[in-house]
């Protein structure tokens, strides 16, 4: 980044930087988007607030034009990378603050399956959306799943498959958890190109995601519907 833009990134008042923020995380400007988080927690913003408003806020707009076939994945890819640089450098602040989190999910592609493009894009939205994300990587054995579950404790399980050979291990990890009693613990979701909703329901998953835009909503969703429980009971 030019000198020049800096400059002008400094000179903007707080809402007009919000504002090119947003535009930066659009465009994919990794740079942009560092010395934009800097420029407001040098402001004295607190994290959590950059974190919502900055970079959360434009990721929202991305991942509404990425359900809407504005954006497409290589699009998509850039902007969660510039938001993963921003968040780099506020996650440690947000550790010491304690600040709240949407909620937290585990997430692998299943046994047999080495891909992860579907799934890497899941876990920066996610990211991008709030969420604390274990990614455990590709041709997870369902043993993995569930020592995951037990050391994470997270409340979402997030499995991908993009074959359908390995469509069906979803079904034995969701077995496992069930014979465990441990199924009702955790909201289950499952996503990968061969999948419909149809298969979800069979297998026992609490959602189908079709991308990775639909992954955030459903999980804020059921984020905000177990929060309504919990104030609820």
């Amino acid at each position: 980044m030019s000198d020049e833009e800096d400059i002008i990134l400094s000179e903007l008042n707080d809402e007009e930087l919000v504002q090119q923020m947003h535009d930066d995380l659009y465009d994919g400007l990794k740079e942009e988007i560092e010395e934009g988080v800097n420029i407001l927690l040098e402001r004295g913003w607190q994290p959590y607030t950059v974190l919502t408003e900055a970079l959360v806020g434009g990721m929202t707009i991305v991942g509404a034009d990425f359900r809407d076939g504005i954006l497409f994945v290589p699009e998509v890819l850039l902007a969660a990378n510039a938001m993963k640089a921003g968040m780099a450098i506020l996650k440690p602040l947000l550790a010491a603050t304690g600040a709240p989190r949407m909620g937290k999910m585990v997430i692998g592609t299943v046994k047999g399956d080495i891909h992860d493009i579907g799934k890497n894009l899941v876990s920066m939205m996610m990211e991008g959306a709030g969420f604390e994300v274990h990614d455990m990587g590709i041709n997870n054995p369902v043993e993995n799943y569930l020592e995951a579950l037990e050391s994470e404790q997270p409340d979402i399980l997030g499995m991908s498959a993009l074959l359908t050979t390995t469509m069906p291990y979803m079904k034995v990890v969701i077995d496992a958890m069930v014979e465990k009693g441990i199924r009702d613990d955790y909201t289950v979701l499952v996503g990968g190109a061969p999948l419909n909703e149809e298969f979800g329901k069979a297998i026992g998953a609490d959602g189908y995601c079709r991308d990775a835009a639909v992954a955030v909503e459903m999980a804020k969703d059921f984020m905000s519907r177990k929060h309504n429980q919990g104030v609820a009971s």
